[in-house]
């Protein structure tokens, strides 16, 4: 079982309290971008074997939505924060 901070709540929680959103910090294209440019925004996402930012959302709960920072090899919430706020320095990170 995953569990997940809510960091508005302030609460753990199962995961079955959340909603997964995908990947955070993924920034919309200007319009006019050519359709590869679009497609790779709508289709191509990363997928790291390691630390991940993805989004959530709190949906049985204070409904908002956060980032949260998930080791894909062990499946483990790392660290969590507010929508809006820059991804948190993990160790290990190259600066």
């Amino acid at each position: 079982m995953i569990l997940i901070h809510c960091p508005y709540c302030d609460e753990t929680l199962p995961e079955a309290e959340f909603t997964y959103a995908g990947e955070a910090h993924v920034v919309r294209p200007d319009p006019s971008v050519s359709d590869e440019t679009w497609r790779d925004f709508l289709y191509i996402r990363s997928n790291p074997k390691g630390p991940h930012a993805e989004r959530w959302r709190h949906a049985h709960g204070c409904g908002r939505y956060f980032n949260a920072i998930r080791d894909t090899v062990s499946d483990r919430v790392l660290t969590t924060y507010k929508a809006g706020e820059s991804k948190p320095v993990l160790p290990g990170d190259v600066k």
